[in-house]
């Protein structure tokens, strides 16, 4: 327990002081300066004790406010989706009350008739004076505000909350986490208490320090509320990246927070991914965690306890990726083909990217592909989690006794997949009569030797080979293009802005070299534009770009090695390459 408490102090220290937190240190650093008007009451014979209760409350206001975030910060984290959804709220709830707290605090701080006129049902938020008893409510509006780069030890603890796996393990990592990340704010805090006092000290000043620290908390919270401080934060080199990787990376710190996950799928590494025997890995994690239901009747939830007596196939895909649009036609072939048999195909969408969280975007591509088994939005990774999944496409089937007895990661292999499927619905019922083997579908088989694998065009794409040799994160960089682009690589030409999701064209003309060998190339692109793609020995080919992410083809052709060397329009995202 000590060991988790050490990592999630050190994880939220690394965060406190990362680029992600810099829009909440000017709210902290005012928060912390207090109210002004008790300096009014210094002078005369009690002047010594109102200025010995002033100083102590300077002491004590940024530990006050620092617990109240810490608190709240905790609360939402781990019980934030529970509690708005016992009572009906939307998801942002919380977030718009946080920043209507601030405004208030802003507009009582500039005009003191409306923080008189608020002051009883805020607990005195918007004065601040006397007991100083609102400094840790308005700790608890910043809580709600708080939203921190989500490195590998906030990840356990959203995975966590979302999926209701709280316990004292999470809480212990959660708490310390919080406090970690807290400690940063608690001397900006304290700077700015510091501040206050000496303003308190010039009250000829206090009234314009007071007005001038309402503005700006005002203007703080509208920039919150468009976003705005993204804008900064791409534009700031993510100094602190190296250490979150080193923290991601520690042997410690991925074998204390792996038992953060549902006991339920332990058993589940006594299965070997790929092989082509059956075997028995223990029952089937639940599905748990889905925000809806597509392509069932009133959009009811399937669980598993309902199809005991069905051999059940648990594919997790995403809808833009390329391998797994590949493994549709099989799956929706198989459903048609034995589901009369007793099997069961369940679709669990994980999105690997946020556009993929819509539901409209889903279900538009359900419909495109044809697929009309139930399908689950595991928009918070609640099932991809209890399954510990790592893999778009994968493939769990698990027998009519609820046990997982095969495990497949990416594509190919589907003659294996559908021998097992054969062997469970005739141990499930020796009587069955099952119809012929659908075998290949034909078309290019994918994963044959030689194909390059799909590449990320972001700042997780590992194959990328150009100048400089690291991508640089968040914000807009020059690139060199390699000259001489290695095998299944890319490289990037003039200014671009990587993130973790895609790469996005920082000016007219930037440009990507790909070295890939594969009868087809698709592209995921979004923005608004044009991509022209030049490889020698084919027609230049110009591709309109629009809207949403989407998946467009770039080359159609022989299986040979080829150059390609595409120029991007500005503000256009590329995501992936992928390749058939």
């Amino acid at each position: 327990m000590l060991t988790l408490a050490l990592i999630g102090l050190v994880g939220g220290l690394i965060t406190g002081v990362s680029p992600c937190v810099l829009p909440m240190l000017p709210i902290i650093f005012f928060a912390g300066t207090g109210d002004t008007r008790e300096t009014s009451a210094t002078s005369g014979s009690g002047g010594t004790l109102v200025a010995q209760e002033t100083s102590r409350r300077t002491t004590t206001r940024p530990l006050k406010i620092i617990a109240g975030l810490i608190v709240s910060f905790s609360v939402v984290t781990l019980a934030g989706s529970a509690i708005l959804s016992a009572l009906g709220l939307p998801d942002d709830f919380l977030r718009w009350a946080g920043l209507v707290v601030l405004t208030i605090v802003g507009l009582g701080m500039i005009v003191p008739a409306i923080g008189h006129v608020l002051e009883k049902p805020f607990y005195r938020l918007p004065t601040i004076n006397n007991s100083d008893s609102g400094a840790f409510f308005f700790g608890l509006g910043l809580g709600t505000l708080y939203v921190p780069c989500a490195g590998p030890v906030l990840a356990a603890i959203t995975v966590a909350g979302a999926t209701g796996q709280v316990g004292i393990r999470t809480v212990v990592l959660t708490v310390s986490f919080a406090i970690g990340a807290a400690l940063p704010l608690l001397i900006v805090a304290a700077a700015g208490a510091r501040a206050g006092e000496r303003i308190r000290a010039f009250s000829r000043r206090a009234r314009t320090f007071r007005v001038a620290s309402g503005v700006v908390l005002i203007a703080l919270a509208v920039a919150l509320a468009f976003d705005a401080p993204a804008a900064l934060q791409r534009t700031l080199p993510n100094y602190t990246g190296g250490l979150e990787q080193k923290v991601a990376d520690s042997e410690t710190v991925q074998g204390a927070l792996t038992p953060l996950a549902n006991d339920e799928n332990q058993e589940l590494s006594k299965c070997r991914p790929g092989v082509s025997v059956l075997e028995s890995c223990g029952q089937a994690p639940s599905i748990k965690g889905i925000s809806r239901w597509l392509n069932t009747p009133g959009g009811q939830a399937v669980s598993l306890d309902q199809l005991r007596g069905k051999v059940v196939l648990i594919d997790f895909f995403a809808y833009s990726c390329i391998n797994c649009q590949r493994d549709a036609p099989y799956l929706k072939k198989w459903d048609a083909t034995y589901r009369d048999s007793g099997l069961r195909v369940i679709g669990i969408h994980s999105p690997e990217f946020a556009f993929e969280k819509s539901t409209r975007n889903l279900t538009s591509a359900l419909k495109k592909e044809g697929i009309t088994y139930p399908v689950a939005q595991d928009n918070d990774l609640g099932t991809w989690t209890n399954y510990r999944n790592r893999y778009w496409p994968a493939k769990y089937l698990i027998d009519a006794d609820g046990t997982v007895r095969s495990i497949k990661f990416g594509e190919g292999d589907y003659t294996t997949t559908e021998k097992k499927i054969r062997t469970l619905l005739k141990q499930a019922d020796p009587g069955v009569d099952l119809p012929p083997a659908t075998g290949k579908l034909g078309g290019a088989t994918p994963g044959d030797a030689g194909t390059t694998p799909e590449t990320y065009v972001s700042y997780q794409g590992s194959n990328y080979r150009g100048t400089p040799r690291q991508v640089v994160l968040g914000r807009s960089a020059t690139y060199r293009l390699d000259a001489d682009q290695p095998d299944d690589s890319f490289s990037l030409g003039g200014r671009w802005n990587v993130t973790t999701e895609y790469s996005e064209a920082a000016e007219q003309g930037s440009t990507s070299r790909l070295s890939f060998s594969a009868r087809k190339v698709f592209h995921v692109l979004a923005g608004e534009g044009t991509v022209t793609v030049d490889i020698p020995g084919e027609k230049r080919r110009t591709i309109d770009v629009s809207g949403t992410p989407n998946l467009y083809e770039i080359y159609s052709g022989s299986k040979d090695r080829h150059i390609a060397t595409l120029t991007y329009s500005e503000g256009v995202r590329a995501y992936t390459f992928s390749f058939g």
